[in-house]
């Protein structure tokens, strides 16, 4: 997704502070007389500020201001509340109390509700009203506020209407804030016509990096790749110097370059723009580097880079600011919940996809909008279900009839649940539009959905649908600068259609063109090839097949509910025809003498591995027997952890880590963040 912020591009509100200061002294002095705000010398800023401004004189005010300087946001908190209790009447309070709430908690509802009472109390049709009135600081920055928060809440048509307030009254050229809402309406020839007339009517460097943003952003919106990356580039630095190691602060466009750059497949590329802007912990902006880094590790199976990048996006989170953390909170849920479902651990994929669903992102700062982040949400809720379903099955095949029957209930009901997040995944993947740029692959300004989980799309809608929308997607330039996605997508409406010819052919275009880091994707190519080749009997390609897409992505076959083929062996003792026995009604396995093997032995330990037919390891468990249990519960616990051995990525994840995942209260992680204060722009966009 593009996003619309910066921070070297920030508002500065100690300007506006001053330019008011001084359009109230010289309204004062000259009522009827014609105001040229371009004729005054605006002076230097005096500090400190309050609010932004060095004018205010309000004890009230200056004490929150004070609070808030000193990181003391409980006690900002209480004084905001006691003044706007004291004195309901006063616009200060009623924006003070909400600045409190929508920077220090990240509350935007309860935030709005008072910045619209401070509007109701400053209702002025002009300057020299608000002048009049001694209110024209609440004034301008309750309009400014309402226009932010109004973006982000993804209201965009108020956020232009207080724009245009602010423009008409205060005579300041807001056209630079007017091209991210615009995006926001799909309305990409408006955006690119205000982003031109800043360009040609502005010296500004900050709106012209907006402006420049803007345009990245429409020539993005087309489904065809696009030519050239010059305006994205100037967006970064107006002097098209994006290599220079002075923009590594720019988080955002960084970010936003590397999307770019992931558009066009250009992945080392893309991955060098998110290193430079891991390089310096940001708190104040919405783009963590930290995700975007974990999504493309783990599409290309670099599993270690991937489990580390999962640790750094959980410090450069727990760091950011609470405005911040509501912005992004569902794109920390749902790339941990990836790493998650990949790495075995699906019950906790389970809970961070319902949490994203329950707990979305106010991402008006996004391209994506809210129902593509609900898409995802219940696409990857919906996978995490049948993958944790699968891993209940799996341990059924251990169990008694009668030991079984709670556990059986606990598996229809995660079934259920997947039906569930099916059925409101194919509700949002119903807008034709919306699944054409879907199908482009890294699609720039929808939501970051992984080239691996997007084939689950066709499950949702129908293959015959899909297999229409993906041939028009395909003349429309969707696939120009590779095809191996086309027949990725062929491969999966195929193997939906029981057409094992059309798998295997298309399947072998498909992993010819596609990028080789494209690892997790290419397993499911694999993975289906293997399928379709064992039921034409082909065996030795199908064999291949399973061992390429297995040390690929191990969980593969369990996220898929592929039945992989084996002969079991055993060392003939009781034990091992248990664990034997146990295997062979796993829903992971299937027995056949041509399959690939899985050998039980006692001695020296208790061990259940699983290799080629030419003795390959591709997974191996081994315990010590436990002489406190019976033999069948050593052969248990064997089965059930050398399942989660072989389809998981062994990594230990403790309870205690995982719980981490789902993110902490942002009242409480404010009480650590700086000066949360002075770090918001009312117009940050990018």
């Amino acid at each position: 997704m593009i996003i619309a912020g910066i921070q070297k591009y920030r508002f500065s509100r100690a300007l506006i502070g001053i330019s008011c200061l001084i359009i109230a002294t010289v309204l004062s002095a000259q009522e009827n007389s014609q105001l040229d705000i371009d004729t005054i010398e605006i002076p230097e800023a005096r500090l400190p500020l309050c609010f932004g401004f060095t004018n205010i004189a309000n004890p009230n005010a200056l004490a929150i201001c004070d609070a808030l300087e000193l990181d003391e946001n409980v006690r900002a908190r209480e004084l905001s509340e006691q003044w706007v209790r004291g004195e309901p009447d006063s616009p200060g309070a009623q924006f003070a109390f909400a600045e409190v709430l929508f920077s220090v908690e990240g509350n935007m509802p309860r935030a709005l509700f008072h910045l619209n009472r401070a509007e109701e109390l400053t209702n002025y049709e002009s300057l020299e009203a608000a002048v009049v009135s001694g209110n024209i600081q609440w004034h301008y920055l309750t309009l400014s506020q309402l226009s932010y928060v109004h973006q982000l809440m993804g209201d965009q048509l108020k956020s232009l209407d207080y724009l245009d307030k602010i423009a008409t009254i205060y005579g300041q050229d807001m056209e630079s804030f007017r091209g991210w809402p615009l995006i926001k309406l799909k309305q990409y020839d408006a955006a690119r016509e205000s982003a031109n007339r800043v360009l040609q009517n502005s010296e500004s460097e900050r709106e012209r990096a907006r402006a420049w943003n803007t345009l990245c952003a429409v020539e993005l919106a087309s489904l065809t790749p696009i030519e050239s990356t010059s305006a994205c580039d100037r967006a970064i630095d107006e002097d098209e110097n994006i290599a220079s190691r002075e923009n590594d602060f720019d988080t955002v466009y960084l970010t936003n370059a590397s999307e770019v750059s992931l558009s066009l497949l250009q992945m080392d590329q893309a991955e060098e723009y998110l290193d430079r802007a891991t390089r310096y912990l940001n708190p104040q902006s919405v783009a963590d580097p930290w995700i975007y880094k974990l999504f493309l590790t783990l599409n290309q199976g670099r599993f270690d880079d991937a489990r580390s990048a999962l640790d750094r996006m959980l410090i450069w989170r727990e760091q950011q600011e609470p405005i911040v953390s509501v912005m992004n909170r569902a794109e920390h849920f749902l790339v941990s919940a990836s790493f998650l479902l990949v790495a075995g651990y699906a019950e906790d994929a389970v809970k961070l996809t319902q949490t994203a669903l329950n707990q979305p992102d106010r991402n008006g700062s996004y391209s994506a909008d809210d129902a593509q982040k609900d898409s995802f949400a219940a696409l990857l809720n919906m996978m995490a279900n049948r993958t944790e379903y699968q891993i209940q099955l799996e341990n059924l095949s251990t169990l008694d009839f009668y030991e079984s029957i709670p556990a059986r209930f606990q598996a229809n009901r995660l079934r259920l649940d997947a039906w569930r997040a099916e059925r409101r995944a194919a509700s949002l993947f119903a807008d034709f539009e919306i699944l054409q740029n879907r199908l482009r692959p890294y699609a720039p300004l929808d939501v970051h959905i992984p080239e691996w989980v997007e084939p689950e799309i066709i499950q949702l809608i129908g293959t015959g649908v899909m297999k229409n929308i993906l041939n028009q997607a395909r003349a429309n330039g969707a696939f120009q600068l590779n095809e191996g996605y086309y027949y990725g997508y062929l491969v999966e409406i195929a193997a939906k259609e029981s057409d094992s010819d059309t798998v295997l052919e298309a399947g072998a275009l498909a992993l010819s063109q596609l990028p080789e880091q494209e690892i997790l994707l290419r397993a499911r190519v694999a993975a289906n090839m293997a399928n379709a080749s064992w039921e034409t009997e082909l065996y030795p390609g199908a064999l291949e097949f399973f061992a390429s897409a297995y040390q690929q992505d191990p969980s593969i076959f369990r996220r898929m509910d592929i039945r992989i083929p084996v002969m079991i062996t055993t060392d003939e003792t009781e034990f091992a025809q248990l664990v034997g026995d146990y295997v062979a009604k796993s829903p992971r396995f299937i027995e056949d003498s041509n399959g690939l093997k899985i050998e039980v032995e006692t001695s020296p330990d208790l061990s259940a591995c699983f290799k080629t037919r030419t003795g390959t390891v591709l997974s191996c468990y081994t315990m010590a027997a436990a002489d406190n249990h019976s033999s069948k519960w050593n052969a248990q616990e064997l089965t059930r952890l050398f399942h989660t051995s072989t389809f998981g990525l062994g990594y230990d994840i403790s309870k205690a880590q995982r719980s981490i995942l789902l993110g902490s209260s942002v009242i409480l992680s404010s009480q650590t963040n700086s000066n949360l204060r002075n770090s918001r722009d009312a117009f940050l966009v990018r």
